[in-house]
């Protein structure tokens, strides 16, 4: 991506991230979710296995973050949605299913999306922290936003209306507008670092559906 190029960057790093970008948002795992009728319990077992990395990775957000405002938007997105509605969700699914929180055995995916948060977290730089944040909630809205009927069961349609609808849109558009605007500051080196991540992202997001599907 050259510097005088009119593409931003986040679009260039989703484009440079097929063709298992467009696998994850038109899977068909994906898409039976948006059905109603994709078995949830695995699924849901292994995706709650993220929800302590992806807390600390949003953490980690707010403390590198180079400004108030965006510390702000990212500590209003882990208090009001991952804290409290994506924690009750979980519970209440999970209880629903007769689902496990602490299973045995975690699939290989689990365990290698978990560790590429980790990495990420610990290196405590910012734009490769919201290059895998902005993987993992927009590739969500991507499947979300193609479901045009919601599923009567809570466990499918709430599942497609915490990824989707104006508030998810919104965070999705802040993640993008940060990588956006630090993207043309960071030199060939530090896009090609977000660029790799992101892909890293992207391809596990395809993996873990492809483990869900079976």
């Amino acid at each position: 991506m050259s510097e005088e190029t009119s593409t931003p960057f986040s679009e260039w790093l989703r484009s440079e991230s097929e063709p298992d970008w467009t696998a994850v948002v038109t899977h068909p795992f994906a898409e039976a979710i948006g059905r109603g009728t994709a078995d949830m319990r695995h699924y849901l077992e292994q995706d709650f296995q993220f929800v302590d990395s992806f807390t600390a990775l949003l953490g980690a957000a707010v403390a590198t973050a180079d400004g108030f405002e965006s510390r702000v938007a990212v500590g209003r997105f882990l208090g009001l949605t991952v804290a409290d509605t994506e924690r009750g969700y979980f519970h209440r699914a999970l209880a629903t299913l007769g689902g496990d929180r602490n299973p045995a055995a975690l699939e290989p995916v689990t365990t290698e999306f978990r560790a590429l948060m980790d990495e990420v977290r610990r290196g405590q730089d910012y734009p490769l922290i919201v290059a895998v944040l902005c993987v993992a909630e927009w590739t969500y809205l991507g499947w979300a936003s193609r479901t045009t009927e919601p599923p009567e069961d809570f466990v499918h349609r709430e599942w497609v209306e915490l990824h989707s609808g104006p508030e998810f849109e919104a965070w999705v558009g802040f993640l993008r507008g940060e990588l956006d605007r630090l993207g043309p500051g960071l030199g060939e080196d530090g896009r090609a670092r977000v660029l790799d991540v992101f892909r890293r992202a992207t391809a596990l997001e395809r993996r873990f559906f492809d483990m869900a599907l079976g």
